[in-house]
């Protein structure tokens, strides 16, 4: 299993940029999403890809990672499951039978505890819908292996970015658990390298490039050495 938080120190014996982490749409076909997630991580620069599961059932669920899973895999991305509905899911489970490197649930302490045991620490555990800076610390004490700022809401609406950003710096610089930043646009990602965040998180605004997703990764990388090289 590849993990997330040994990627992280491999990039960083070499490269002292955040790696970046690519969250997919919310999947119902992954054989048609197949070719989008291969474009994306042919660029060589994704260190972990999330796979936002839509409501199903969990033999679905396992063949939508078998599926998608080795995409990202041969190009020693990490893949992380998330799920998202009302259909109860074991999701150390499916990660373990689908292949997967790790798993991502919202902050819910009791769910940490028991996928902690779970996991035996073979697979990676990130945590999201951190409400308050007791929450973050408390993810880190129960066995993260990383956490992440700034996500969307189920309603799709987004934090304060100067909360998210306020929250990122705060995290990197103090704890040596890894954290993630989610950004909703190539136009500010300078902003969130700058937090410290070993994670850059983007989703549709790769996806969704009006000049395709290839360019938009190339669009991210630019951004980030530019603030890189401001920072010296």
């Amino acid at each position: 299993m590849l993990s997330v938080t040994s990627l992280i120190q491999d990039d960083s014996m070499t490269n002292t940029s955040p790696s970046l982490f690519l969250f997919t749409p919310l999947i119902t076909d992954a054989v048609a999403f197949a070719p989008s997630l291969e474009a994306a991580c042919a660029s060589g620069d994704i260190t972990a890809v999330m796979l936002r599961l839509a409501d199903a059932d969990e033999r679905t669920q396992i063949n939508r990672i078998k599926t998608l899973a080795p995409v990202a895999q041969k190009f020693d991305a990490a893949v992380i499951v998330a799920t998202e509905g009302e259909t109860p899911v074991d999701i150390a489970n499916l990660a373990a039978r689908g292949g997967a490197d790790g798993a991502h649930i919202p902050f819910d302490e009791e769910a940490i505890l028991n996928i902690v045991l779970q996991l035996k620490g073979e697979r990676s555990l990130g945590i999201g819908n951190l409400r308050s800076k007791d929450d973050a610390m408390r993810c880190g004490e129960l066995g993260a292996d990383y956490l992440l700022f700034g996500e969307p809401r189920r309603d799709g609406s987004l934090p304060a970015r100067e909360m998210v950003l306020e929250r990122a710096r705060w995290w990197a610089e103090i704890f040596e658990t890894p954290c993630a930043i989610f950004s909703p646009d190539i136009e500010n990602i300078g902003e969130m390298a700058a937090t410290g965040a070993e994670f850059l998180a983007l989703g549709d605004a790769v996806w969704n490039h009006e000049n395709g997703i290839p360019a938009a990764i190339e669009a991210v990388r630019k951004a980030v050495e530019s603030t890189q090289a401001e920072r010296g």
